[in-house]
């Protein structure tokens, strides 16, 4: 794996999982980079700029979610939507 391709798995702990708020603000920070990213889930592989392609996964909290990334910002971007999965989306408590 280079910097230009990028993956990682990530724990998702979010109280109600990967429900509208936590999507929109995943697909939000994916839209600031140039590179390719998706979001893995259960065998499954979305576009991680699209909150309905996110959404799709239904992810509950507890999930391992996997971020891949492909291009020039690729290693950038898998550590910026790390921080906001690690980070519990910015969520109070």
């Amino acid at each position: 794996m280079d910097e230009n391709n990028q993956e990682i798995l990530v724990s998702l702990d979010s109280e109600f999982g990967l429900h509208a708020r936590p999507a929109a603000l995943l697909a939000r920070e994916a839209q600031k980079f140039s590179s390719d990213i998706w979001l893995g889930f259960d065998g499954r592989e979305v576009d991680a700029k699209s909150i309905l392609d996110i959404l799709t996964l239904a992810a509950p909290n507890g999930s391992t979610l996997r971020i891949l990334a492909r291009g020039s910002d690729a290693q950038d971007a898998v550590r910026h939507i790390r921080r906001l999965i690690m980070g519990r989306f910015e969520e109070k408590g």
